[in-house]
Parts: C-alpha cells; structure tokens; sequence
C-alpha cells in the first residue's frame, strides 16, 4: 500500500467526491422536479439519468483536456524557472540515448520501447493518445447527455426539440464546455508561473526551497 498510496488516495478521494456529488445532486433534481409539480425519482434513476451524466462528463473532459494539452504542448514550449518546464534548450522530442529506447534501452525497460515500427510509435505517444480519446468520449458523453437535459427543458417550455448537431454549435453546449475550459487553463497556467517563485518542500512538483528562481526542471 505504501508503494501506491497516491494512487490508493486520490482514487478513495475521487470515488467520495462521486458519492458526495451524486447525493447532492440527486436532492437539487428532486426539490426543482417538485417546485416545478412534477414526479420526483429514486437514487437508481437519476445517477442513471442524463442530469448526472451531463454534469460528471463536462467535469471529465475539461481534465482529462488539460492534460492532453500540458503534455503536448511541454514537448515544444518551455517555461524559465518552472519545475513544470524542461530547461531553455531542450525543447523537442528527445534523443534516442535520452529516452532509453532501441539499442539504448535497458533490460527493464517497456518491451515496446525495443523494438521498431508501429508498435515503438504507438507507445511512444501512448499517454497522450489515451488522454485524447478519454477527452473525446467524455466531451461525446457529454453532448448527448447534454442533448437529452436540454430537449427536456424544451419540452418543459412548449418549445421545439433540437438534434444532436444543433445542440453541439448550441450556446448551451458551449457555456457548459468553456466555463470548465478557462477555469483549468487558468490553474495550470498559475502552477507553471507560480511554481518559479513559490516553494513547498518536500514535493515533487515544487523546486528545492534553495533552488534559484531562473531555474528550470529541478523538482525537490
């Protein structure tokens, strides 16, 4: 347990937010059913219903996003001082020797980093290939749960039903999306300028507390 107590943690962390959020939720959707005089659910309907989908699926894609975008973009754009940075100068790919792979790999590593072809390219960009298609389920599941809660809000109304591809280029659509787009934008990008500046000792995603503000890629 030792060896995996981050995981263990923000896993048990992540399943107690789930439940926090499923019970409050399920509360909120029952009081508006019963303001607006209609029938109220179980528990079983509505964290089975598109109201919970759409709001945990919105949630998941602008993460999972965030950090399809941070590992793209920290292989070609570096940050002076950051710990979140690779150093000015070593921008890129990186050398075969520098990534361990083919005649450079050691007897432990991936068998995938051994060998050539597609199989080395596929697991070369194997982290971000998932976090991309994690970030386009999540935004799909996202759209069409968010089609089903807005058509009811339109029935509620008298108004008329929408299709999925009108929904998707909808201000609905796009105010649920951008309002988690720019809030985790804006955190990671305060954790790449704040972390030149700021320290915290003891984890790896600050520099040592001694380490100079100019540099870059040291973690304490």
């Amino acid at each position: 347990m030792r060896k995996h107590a981050l995981t263990l943690a923000f896993g048990t962390l992540f399943l107690l937010a789930l439940i926090g959020q499923s019970i409050a939720g399920f509360f909120v959707f029952n009081d508006e059913q019963a303001s607006h005089g209609e029938a109220t659910v179980s528990f079983g309907e509505f964290i089975t219903s598109s109201h919970f989908v759409v709001d945990v699926a919105e949630n998941w894609q602008s993460e999972y996003l965030q950090f399809f975008l941070y590992i793209l973009v920290t292989i070609w754009l570096v940050q002076q001082g950051s710990p979140e940075s690779k150093k000015p100068g070593e921008e890129g790919l990186g050398s075969d020797e520098e990534q361990l792979v083919h005649e450079h790999a050691k007897p432990a590593s991936p068998a995938w980093a051994k060998v050539r072809g597609w199989r080395h390219t596929l697991f070369s960009n194997s982290l971000l290939l998932t976090m991309g298609a994690i970030f386009l389920l999540s935004w799909l599941a996202q759209s069409l749960a968010g089609l089903v809660v807005y058509n009811d809000e339109q029935a509620q109304h008298g108004e008329q039903l929408v299709g999925w591809a009108e929904y998707v280029v909808s201000a609905d659509f796009w105010n649920r999306t951008l309002q988690n787009w720019q809030s985790e934008f804006l955190a990671v990008g305060s954790m790449v300028v704040l972390s030149i500046y700021l320290r915290q000792r003891g984890s790896p995603e600050s520099k040592p507390v001694g380490a100079p503000h100019g540099e870059s890629h040291a973690t304490g």
